[in-house]
């Protein structure tokens, strides 16, 4: 998985070579387990948007850009979608008052699903449109927005904001520098910084509140 994830680039030309158009239907399905199913937050994402966008942008890719970004959109778009109607669904029922001398109950307050709610209520575009950009996070985002019962409207809104930036972004990124030799020739460097700009919005956030809470 780790060299599946750190090397992408190279099992995505294998997988165009191997499978031709249905490649789509493969990078649809990944990006929509990577953003819709909470156990599934291990699958590549923002590397594997611009790994797609480098390809896209040779000229024997196989993958046309455009058609990559309306897929790919679509794909971030409804597994998001799904993610926090699962949450909406099953949320109340796993966050509860009682029980709550253990561990696992202290975990699960329902105090603490009251407050999800009053916050994605006042910051919600907020935290659905960045933790796009964020591993892991993006995958427990929307369904924690569910649980807290995120107004529907809002979510669908923002949940589009997020997906047409996070996919344009990544692919367009991949497009402009992923086939520059020094990032084609470093690709799991380029991964891992990837992942460690991705970060940056959630350090940022920690660092202002941080300043916020010693400067009442």
């Amino acid at each position: 998985m780790i060299d599946f994830v750190l090397h992408f680039d190279k099992h995505l030309i294998e997988f165009v070579n191997a499978y031709g158009a249905w490649v789509y239907g493969i990078l649809f399905a990944i990006v929509f387990a990577e953003t819709g199913f909470v156990v599934t937050p291990f699958l590549p994402g923002d590397s594997l948007l611009f790994a797609a966008g480098a390809l896209a942008a040779t000229a024997n890719g196989g993958l046309n850009p455009w058609v990559l970004f309306g897929l790919l959109t679509l794909a971030a778009f409804t597994g998001n979608a799904v993610n926090y109607a699962v949450g909406r669904q099953i949320g109340p029922r796993v966050f509860t008052a009682t029980d709550t001398a253990s561990t696992l109950g202290r975990l699960m307050n329902r105090q603490y699903l009251d407050r999800a709610h009053a916050f994605f209520e006042h910051y919600g575009g907020k935290a659905i449109i960045l933790g796009r950009f964020v591993p892991i996070v993006r995958t427990f985002v929307p369904f924690v927005a569910g649980a807290a019962q995120m107004t529907a409207s809002a979510f669908v809104l923002y949940n589009a904001i997020g997906a047409i930036a996070w996919v344009g972004l990544c692919t367009l990124a991949g497009v402009l520098f992923g086939n520059i030799p020094i990032v084609k020739n470093n690709f799991s460097l380029v991964t891992i910084g990837i992942v460690a700009v991705s970060l940056l919005p959630v350090l940022v956030e920690y660092l202002r509140h941080r300043a916020g809470r010693s400067n009442p």
